[in-house]
């Protein structure tokens, strides 16, 4: 058939002659549709259009299948179909190879090279790419899931599993990302096995394995190492938890715990806070003590509670032009 046709919810009553109970109206637009009781299919060809909720898909094949109480179960889209949902000023699409909407659970699920593009107006503000994705309407919930990248605004991500959580207005509320995550950020880069971002606050937590890289302005390394870390961009406060480690330049220090505070004039990170039993090293030099406070520029640090200083070989060779330099700030570091 050459024109379009529409088969609606109230059609498919009176064609399986049960009542089906849903929610919302389906409607499905295509050049020709035929039904097979053998396979429990309805087959649609031909500039498919499916309006389900605020869901919106596009396709030139696709089938329905059909339960055995003669309920419409999944929608299924071949040949790299397309679909998107409008929420506000929030555009979600989605395309992949194949895509599946569960019809009694209102789940979309996209298989093969899959893309979400998300825009606010016209704006792309975030892009997500993986072998599989699927998307709870109930929930908002979205899972992503093998080689998943994923770039929002000025983070770009890579992990086996993505979870995004959104409000019902569209509004991003937190990323999880699980398995060999990474997360850069212009100058910063950090791995751990378990990544969350709370979009409400701006906070980045990394759990398990955790490294955090920042180049700084001199174009100088900072890393820091650790079983926990948490990033609150908004106030540029960093805090690293279980057996932290630091490399700064020829900085080498390790405490439990590590909080990192930016100067007040150039909102830069460059107060360390090192708390526990600390140590930090500098070449040959060592020190111990309960607290120490390192300061990136100028080169300082303060060691507070049972002070320990070990300069390693004073006699050698090698120490004897360095062991007992001072720097600028006076400080042996």
């Amino acid at each position: 058939m050459n024109k379009k046709k529409f088969l609606i919810i109230v059609s498919l009553i009176l064609l399986f002659m049960s009542a089906v109970t849903i929610a919302s109206d389906l409607i499905i637009e295509s050049k020709s549709q035929t039904y097979s009781e053998k396979d429990s299919l309805i087959k649609f060809l031909g500039d498919v259009k499916v309006h389900y909720d605020d869901i919106v898909i596009l396709g030139d094949k696709a089938d329905v299948s059909v339960t055995p109480d003669n309920k419409l179960d999944t929608a299924t889209f071949y040949d790299q179909p397309y679909a998107y949902q409008i929420q506000n000023n929030k555009k979600r699409e989605v395309k992949a190879n194949i895509l599946k909407l569960s019809l009694l659970n209102k789940i979309l699920r996209a298989e093969g090279n899959t893309q979400t593009i998300v825009t606010e107006g016209k704006t792309p503000i975030a892009i997500i790419n993986s072998d599989t994705q699927e998307y709870d309407t109930n929930t908002n919930i979205m899972t992503a899931i093998g080689t998943v990248s994923i770039k929002y605004k000025d983070l770009t991500t890579f992990s086996d599993k993505a979870v995004v959580h959104t409000e019902k207005g569209g509004e991003l509320d937190r990323i999880d990302l699980y398995g060999h995550a990474k997360v850069d950020e212009t100058k910063h880069h950090a791995v751990a096995d378990h990544f969350i971002y709370n979009a409400k606050t701006d906070e980045m937590t990394a759990i398990g394995h955790t490294m955090t890289k920042t180049i700084t302005d001199s174009g100088s390394e900072f890393k820091i190492t650790a079983r926990h870390q948490n990033y609150d961009k908004k106030n540029n406060v960093f805090m690293g938890n279980g057996v932290v480690q630091v490399w700064y330049e020829d900085y080498y220090g390790k405490a439990p715990k590590v909080t990192c505070y930016p100067d007040k004039q150039t909102k830069k990170i460059n107060e360390i806070f090192m708390i526990g039993r600390s140590m930090i090293r500098q070449n040959e030099k060592e020190i111990h003590a309960d607290k120490i406070k390192m300061i990136v520029d100028p080169k300082s640090f303060e060691a507070v509670g049972n002070v320990r200083t070990t300069i390693k070989d004073l006699g050698s060779d090698s120490a004897k032009g360095k062991g007992n330099n001072k720097d600028k700030s006076g400080g042996f570091l």
